[in-house]
């Protein structure tokens, strides 16, 4: 078993840190009575969950398809990130998720290069959201400042691999040109609405709405929900999921500025969790045998923790749209109960991979 292998299980493992300690600080921002390590937890919420544990998890993938040992640097240095924003240490510890990101964006560089397919372009510009988004970060931007770019970061990341897992399913000119002008329109309001975030808002709702419809018609989980067992609990996980990509661009059109308030937050919890985390859901069966060498079995109690979310994200935008402060905070419990049910899920299936008992 080589160094490499082994390296990405401490590295997974700092990740999912970042995942318990986001959910922990989730949940002392909405209030719940729970022990905390640190007075500074609940607002490193959001750091935590995108790039400490987003960023490492994506760094191994990606470190794993480049095939170069200088890759591993990039999980490296998000999970050093993390360690030092859980320490207390921020402003180091944020430095080390900016080099993370110029790393990984190296990572996507050589692979672009390699083979020049929009795929990896879509995927490269997301690894640039990241660091441009991290630099904000650096110079002490307020977190609203940039985190749309954040969101950049993650809808181009999964959009890439879903284009990329589909490939062979080739869509037409046509369609790859609709692709190239809605991707076009995301990346302008990207841009713009760091200068002018009332109107930028609204264009990059426009591209992200565009990119759902996109995916909704031409992405092959629309043919393959129809079959069973995983292909189509794969495809259940990633419609939901363009659906609250859509419907999250819907409300960033409707915003009238892009400041913290119920919609700020409906917006953010659409992107995060409805569209990446359910993204996520239905890649890991896919994505942790390719990464750490372990099977993971398909189960249909995966659908637990898969409804979990997509209630939990529901509770979450309707109590911000009414607004309903209680209903927001027992949805964000669900949030966290959904993603300890998918870890637990999960864990029970790597055990019955490896030749254990069903729990």
């Amino acid at each position: 078993m080589d160094f490499w292998y082994r390296i990405r299980f401490p590295l997974m493992a700092v990740g999912m840190l970042a995942l318990f300690a986001g959910m922990l600080a989730g949940l002392l921002r909405f209030g719940w009575n729970l022990p905390s390590p640190s007075q500074d937890l609940p607002s490193l919420h959001g750091p935590l969950m995108v790039s400490g544990f987003l960023g490492a998890v994506i760094g191994i993938e990606r470190a794993v398809a480049l095939g170069r040992p200088w890759g591993y640097a990039a999980p490296l240095f998000a999970a050093l990130g993390v360690l030092a924003l859980l320490s207390g240490a921020n402003t180091a510890g944020v430095m080390m998720v900016l080099l993370s990101s110029a790393i990984i964006s190296a990572v996507y560089a050589v692979i672009l290069r390699r083979q020049f397919e929009m795929f990896n372009l879509t995927m490269t510009l997301g690894a640039i959201a990241w660091l441009i988004g991290n630099v904000a970060w650096l110079k002490g931007y307020p977190v609203y400042g940039f985190v749309l770019w954040w969101c950049g970061f993650l809808i181009l990341t999964i959009v890439g691999e879903r284009l990329e897992l589909s490939r062979f399913a080739e869509p037409p000119r046509l369609a790859r040109q609709i692709f190239a002008a809605s991707l076009g329109i995301l990346l302008a309001g990207l841009v713009w609405s760091s200068f002018v975030p009332d109107k930028g808002i609204k264009v990059m709702g426009i591209g992200m709405v565009a990119i759902a419809l996109w995916l909704a018609r031409y992405d092959i989980a629309r043919r393959t929900v129809l079959q069973q067992g995983l292909t189509k609990f794969v495809a259940v996980s990633l419609l939901l999921g363009y659906f609250w990509l859509g419907f999250g661009g819907i409300m960033l059109f409707l915003q009238t500025g892009w400041m913290p308030g119920n919609g700020y937050d409906a917006i953010l919890h659409m992107t995060f969790l409805g569209f990446a985390f359910s993204m996520i859901f239905g890649h890991a069966p896919i994505i942790f045998p390719a990464v750490l060498r372990v099977t993971v079995p398909y189960r249909p109690a995966f659908y637990l923790h898969l409804a979990l979310l997509h209630i939990s994200v529901a509770l979450r935008v309707a109590a911000d749209i009414i607004p309903l402060d209680g209903i927001r905070m027992w949805g964000g419990l669900l949030n966290a109960l959904a993603l300890a049910a998918f870890l637990v899920n999960t864990g029970i299936s790597v055990r019955k991979g490896l030749g254990g008992k069903d729990a």
